[in-house]
């Protein structure tokens, strides 16, 4: 039986990630007082042949400042596996999401206004959110995004080890705030000054074309892979349940997909469970489609 808590910031996706969880099959319970913990623990070994996966919705409304060292210590000291999943946002992203929804903060009062409150909620939740094996910020992911994100990261860690994120971006948009390595490859030729590749992706044929006859391309291509072939084995000896990477143009439509789906398509061969995503096409999978041409 493995226990997940499941953790984060009012407003950053913990109900939808539960909601996800369930729909996978998890065994859910959404605001257990931490007291309860160690005895729901115990319980929940012996439903371990009914429900192999259990998971806990743990939030501000359940944790005090006293609370904290005794759920920490209560996850210490199961005797079966715990991962606890933290989720997050940037605070501006937050309050727009509780002003459109007009839900109320769980730690709001009529004196306490919400960006107070969101930053009250981080620094109680802080050592949890240090603890957590799986820490995702949900300020660019939208509720598709985050379901596929949360079934794909949950369901590999279990049998796959060290779980490897290929992302692509568009530095335009903004870095990705979750990225172990983040790469840029703006340096190379862009494919969006031929008029006939504009509309077409780094997963297009003739895009791949164009950019795998360039001996910067490949210079670069020799380099990420020497870097990360290196570096990642020690992430994994080091017991890393994931690890993000990151691979940025201008737009994350051409260089970067390009990039991903071929550091992807490299690391497949090794023993890592792979994740793909191209972040400005909206496309998560765990799928890779970069058919190089001899």
């Amino acid at each position: 039986m493995k226990l997940l808590i499941v953790s984060g910031l009012s407003g950053a996706g913990k109900t939808i990630t539960l909601n996800s969880l369930e729909d996978m099959g998890v065994y859910c319970v959404d605001n257990l007082p931490i007291g309860l913990l160690p005895a729901f623990a115990e319980q929940a070994n012996l439903m371990g042949m009914v429900h192999e996966r259990v998971a806990i919705g743990v939030d501000a409304r359940t944790i005090t400042d006293q609370d904290m060292p005794a759920l920490l210590q209560a996850i210490s000291v199961t005797p079966f596996p715990i991962q606890v999943l933290f989720l997050e946002a940037d605070d501006a992203v937050l309050i727009k999401r509780f002003s459109e929804t007009r839900r109320k903060h769980p730690l709001t009062k009529r004196s306490v206004p919400l960006a107070e409150a969101i930053k009250h909620e981080r620094q109680l939740l802080e050592p949890l959110a240090s603890r957590a094996d799986i820490r995702i910020n949900t300020t660019l992911t939208h509720v598709h995004q985050l379901r596929d994100l949360i079934r794909l990261r949950v369901g590999l860690h279990a049998s796959n080890g060290l779980s490897l994120l290929f992302q692509s971006f568009g530095f335009k948009y903004g870095l990705p705030n979750d990225a172990d390595f983040v790469f840029d490859v703006r340096c190379l030729p862009n494919p969006h000054w031929n008029t006939e590749l504009r509309s077409l992706t780094g997963m297009d044929k003739s895009v791949v074309n164009f950019l795998h006859k360039e001996p910067s391309v490949q210079q670069m291509r020799e380099h990420l892979i020497g870097f990360l072939e290196t570096w990642i084995p020690q992430f994994a000896a080091n017991d890393r349940s994931y690890l993000t990477i990151a691979v940025g143009c201008t737009g994350g439509q051409h260089r970067s997909v390009y990039f991903v789906e071929l550091l992807a398509q490299h690391f497949s061969q090794f023993r890592y469970g792979i994740l793909v995503r191209h972040r400005e096409l909206s496309v998560l999978s765990e799928q890779f489609s970069i058919k190089n041409e001899k």
